[in-house]
């Protein structure tokens, strides 16, 4: 099995290559003839770009973003100033894509959901902690997603777990399964799914399956579209890969399904082996997840209801969902576990909303504040947050993999640990295997589960998803959790990184190109 699917991937990569190569060759003569006309104004043209790459800069340093990616690509633009500006509007900027934004915001009104928040629960969470209520009226604020009463939301400290309750949930369907994931790779997950999916659409239920075009790249094919679309199950790619667009950013990294409006599940797996540990590539492969009931569906229904219409002609309207998320109907059989934010990351919105909340929990931190992250590639103003919460006396500590999936950015990772062991950061590698768990913990009382890596991808570029939670009896579990992982995992010292002249050199050359990463 592992090799006929190392087989199929490299098939299905070197097809998309293949695909792609008439695009950049004719691109790189179209490139190749402005140059040679422009040759005999070579004097002229240099003098134009100097100006205009005087007035890019100017802008560049304007710009809200992170500094350490700014002054990644003012480097890049120092070196080779027309070819830099190029890939800094290509690839670099934020908001390369217009076009997605656009269809994302013209499906807004016709959305069969409504976010509606209920002032009665943002007064309450008040009353329990006003300056957590503050933090969550931030994230509200940024994203539009509401301030929700938590019904029910059940822990699984591993993908193979939450994968039964997925299938089990899936087998239960009686309408809509709404399915949206970053990787989707036939196996032994995924073919089990479909299974039962065939079977489903086969009774009438309404199956509808988003993946990202890049994150799949490698492990889903035109083919496998094909096949779903011909077993009856409605199938979409996500920002497909059009070379030279901007698309290797506005990534899907999200994690979403709903069935029927009555449950949701979301988490760091994906829909491929290693996730459920049926295949080990990397040793054991720790991942988590949560199956969530009550309000908390709406939120996560929409966010797939408003990728999936602005992604296919096929839309979801009222007609399919009925009535299934009226906040009134929802909230009235509910029962009580503290409150919950479910909302996501845009690259399109000015304030990186996970990377601000993380900054902000870490500086209101009394007690302690754990994450976990399978990369830490901070920026200026997270790095910043993690160093003072240390230096206050914050017991502050970060879970990693013990084996990494991509050695490069695992290297660029252990780059930041110095300085953050230096200020009092604990950081443990998981011994088992790799890390794959993306959570934060804060005293007790508040959390985040989700999609979001510490990496300025995820943090800046990414569509992420993320569920926050304050008083729920899910927050007990993920401590459980971490206290469990940290016991196989080791500890690492500052001593261990008090290296030599050449390591530190090393280090700051991988600091600056740990944005792009």
């Amino acid at each position: 099995m592992h090799k006929k699917k190392k087989t199929s991937v490299r098939r299905i990569v070197t097809g998309r290559i293949v695909s792609m190569l008439p695009v950049v060759v004719l691109q790189g003569l179209i490139i190749f003839c402005i140059a040679e006309w422009l040759a005999p104004f070579a004097t002229l043209f240099y003098s134009v770009l100097s100006v205009l790459s005087a007035l890019f800069v100017l802008f560049l340093i304007s710009k809200r973003d992170e500094g350490a990616y700014k002054m990644l690509w003012l480097l890049v633009m120092f070196v080779a100033p027309l070819p830099g500006a190029l890939m800094y509007l290509f690839y670099g900027n934020r908001r390369t894509g217009k076009a997605l934004e656009q269809r994302l915001n013209a499906i807004h009104g016709s959305i069969p959901i409504t976010l509606n928040e209920d002032a009665d629960v943002r007064e309450q969470l008040a009353g329990e902690d006003k300056r957590i209520a503050q933090t969550f009226a931030y994230v509200k604020k940024i994203t539009g997603f509401p301030v929700l009463r938590n019904d029910t939301a059940q822990y699984y400290p591993v993908g193979e777990l939450l994968f039964e309750q997925m299938l089990s949930a899936l087998k239960a369907a009686k309408r809509y399964v709404f399915i949206e994931y970053f990787i989707v790779q036939e196996g032994v997950m995924w073919d089990a799914m479909v299974d039962v999916m065939e079977q489903k659409v086969q009774e009438g239920v309404d199956i509808r399956v988003l993946y990202d075009d890049i994150g799949s790249i490698g492990t889903f094919s035109a083919r496998n579209r094909a096949s779903l679309l011909k077993k009856g199950i409605k199938c979409e790619k996500f920002n497909p890969l059009i070379v030279l667009s901007g698309a290797l950013n506005n990534r899907d990294h999200r994690k979403i399904m709903v069935v029927d409006g009555v449950v949701a599940f979301s988490g760091g797996i994906n829909l491929a082996d290693e996730y459920i540990n049926a295949e080990h590539p990397f040793g054991h492969w720790k991942d988590i997840g949560f199956r969530i009931t009550g309000d908390a569906i709406r939120s996560y229904a929409y966010m797939f209801i408003e990728f999936w219409n602005a992604s296919s002609l096929n839309k979801i309207t009222r007609e399919l969902v009925g009535d299934d998320y009226d906040m009134t109907r929802i909230s009235g059989d509910m029962g009580f576990d503290g409150f919950v934010l479910p909302y996501y990351d845009s690259p399109n919105r000015e304030d990186a909303a996970s990377n601000n909340l993380f900054v902000d929990l870490l500086g209101q931190s009394a007690k302690y504040i754990w994450f976990y992250t399978p990369y830490l590639l901070l920026g200026d103003g997270l790095r910043d947050a993690f160093v003072r919460a240390a230096q206050r006396g914050v017991d502050v500590r970060i879970v990693m993999p013990g084996i990494p999936d991509k050695k490069v950015v695992y290297r660029m990772s252990r780059s930041y640990y110095g300085e953050l062991l230096e200020a009092g950061v604990r950081i443990y590698e998981y011994t088992p295997g790799f890390v794959h768990a993306k959570a934060c913990l804060m005293d007790d009382c508040v959390g985040s589960i989700g999609t979001v890596n510490l990496d300025y991808r995820s943090l800046y570029l990414h569509y992420e998803c993320n569920a926050l939670f304050y008083k729920a009896s899910v927050l007990k579990d993920l401590k459980k959790d971490f206290e469990t992982s940290m016991e196989v995992s080791r500890e690492r010292t500052l001593q261990q990184e008090k290296k030599g002249l050449l390591y530190r050199i090393v280090n700051g050359v991988l600091r600056i190109f740990a944005p792009l990463v």
